[in-house]
């Protein structure tokens, strides 16, 4: 323990250099940006910015582009609580709860309590990072692909199990996002599929387009602007600061969404973006007040964006310990480090321990940063509120495009966020849950590589997943969630029935 001190005083030492304090502060106000605009998200905006750390040593480099990553969940709540669009993938199901507080007046109190718990989550991340990350990232080791495979399944189900809609309807729109996720070149074989001779599909359906049409365009066409009011009150200073009673609702569920997050980030294969739809379903299973989610309930805003910001820090850990990136955001950073001539991996302590403890000790600053940079302009991103509606969508819709296309630079996948507007608009009106289907697109390539490394593993032989300990027991929990989720509905139709009996014999009396 006292080595650990010593070792995080000699990274604040190099934290709190005049220039890596320049380059954190670049890092976090960039990634508020990046989070705030519709379509872009911390993956495009490192990669646009990579070739400018080119100049820089190797902690500046990793300090600036950690905080367009980190930063970018932060600033990723606005759009989502303002106009119902996740400027951040991981930001999708803040749109939910979110953009319905900002509906009855209380934006100001849902991006407080959106820039609190990402604050409380990512400090607690950098802490677990710092005093635990050996042995979580031993443990991490252990996951091969058989435990990938039970893992994404686990999750699936999960989700499926926690939602508000059928069980059923819950899985499809889950295969529904896998069956997208197969779009593209099969990385096992290089052979070209579904993808119907477009050369820009050989890379599948990117999640960017699908979330912004899903949430952002579906939104717009299935609330047609005569029926909203235009004019929207400015609140006052006391409306911007969440009540006694939003504290008290959002604390339990920001511990929650901390722990949960940062476990499900340091799993490699996983994302912040499953930890964000995990902790919703987890909050609106266990409230009291179920029937408020979808409507501005508190633990909706509160858990989703401490579990992304969480997961944002738990994804350091397998990357910095052990060298392997969690997803491409990460994979992006390693690149970083490696250009600049450090390797991460165990022996990154030892060999670059300015580096190592000098990026950790930058969190710490980094999320104070994020702190003062969100909280005092609360106020200036609730007037977007004042714009009337007729301006503002035709507004949403170009940034829409724009964010879209500047991603890839391309005109098909502007199409496919077309497309997905129309598709969530219907999926509204046929009362079917997107957000399964955005889950389903992540977790796909992830999920069908594991899964035939696993039968390449075992030549075939399903008996794999149980034979190995970590993926049986987790395949175990999801058959019980299953059966258990069987076993209820099949009571919940003999209630149903006995009561319509009674009904129809209350008729005959």
């Amino acid at each position: 323990m006292e080595s650990t001190i010593d070792s995080l005083l000699l990274g604040f030492s190099v934290a709190f250099r005049p220039d890596v304090l320049l380059y954190a502060f670049l890092g976090c106000l960039v990634g508020t940006l990046v989070g705030m605009l519709p379509g872009i998200g911390p993956l495009a905006g490192i990669s646009i910015l990579l070739p400018v750390t080119f100049g820089l040593d190797a902690t500046k480099a990793i300090v600036m582009l950690a905080g367009i990553y980190y930063g970018s969940q932060y600033g990723g709540s606005t759009t989502s609580i303002l106009m119902r669009i996740p400027g951040e993938a991981s930001s999708v199901m803040t749109c939910i709860d979110g953009y319905a507080m900002a509906q009855r007046g209380r934006a100001g109190a849902a991006l407080c309590i959106a820039a609190v718990g990402s604050f409380i989550a990512g400090t607690f991340g950098v802490l677990a990072l710092t005093v635990i990350a050996p042995p979580l990232g031993a443990f991490a080791l252990r996951f091969g692909p058989p435990e990938y495979t039970a893992l994404l399944i686990l999750g699936l189900v999960f989700l499926a199990y926690m939602s508000s809609t059928s069980l059923a309807r819950t899985l499809l729109m889950a295969g529904l996002g896998l069956m997208l996720g197969c779009i593209g070149i099969d990385v096992m074989t290089g052979h070209f599929r579904y993808a119907f001779d477009i050369p820009a599909l050989g890379d599948g359906i990117g999640v960017v387009p699908v979330a912004v049409g899903l949430f952002g365009l579906g939104e717009i066409l299935s609330t047609p602007s005569k029926s909203v009011t235009a004019q929207v009150v400015t609140p006052r200073l006391a409306e911007l600061l969440p009540s006694r009673q939003e504290w008290r609702q959002s604390a339990m569920p920001i511990a929650r969404g901390t722990l949960l997050g940062f476990v499900v980030g340091v799993i490699p294969g996983s994302a912040h973006i499953i930890s964000s739809f995990l902790s919703y379903a987890l909050e609106k299973r266990i409230s009291k007040h179920p029937e408020e989610f979808g409507k501005g309930a508190v633990a909706g805003v509160a858990g989703p964006e401490s579990a992304n910001n969480a997961a944002s820090t738990g994804a350091f850990v397998p990357m910095l310990a052990l060298g392997l990136p969690t997803g491409p955001v990460t994979a992006v950073l390693m690149a970083a480090l490696l250009i600049h001539g450090v390797p991460p991996g165990p022996m990154l302590v030892n060999d670059h321990p300015e580096v190592f403890w000098g990026f950790i000790a930058s969190m710490y600053v980094g999320n104070l940063m994020l702190l003062a940079l969100n909280l005092p302009l609360v106020g200036m991103f609730v007037t977007v509120l004042r714009i009337p509606y007729s301006y503002l969508y035709p507004l949403i819709v170009m940034f829409c495009i724009i964010g879209v296309y500047e991603v890839n630079h391309s005109v098909v996948d502007v199409w496919i966020m077309l497309i997905m507007g129309v598709v969530g608009y219907l999926l509204r009106k046929f009362d079917f849950d997107p957000a399964p289907l955005v889950l389903g697109l992540v977790i796909a390539p992830t999920f069908e590589l594991s899964l035939r490394q696993s039968l390449v593993m075992s030549s075939g032989n399903w008996t794999i997943f149980f034979e190995r300990p970590i993926a049986g027991t987790l395949l175990a929990v999801s058959i019980g969630l299953l059966a258990y989720s069987g076993i209820a509905a099949l009571f919940r139709r003999g209630d149903w029935r006995a009561s319509l009996a009674k009904a129809e014999i209350g008729d005959k009396n």
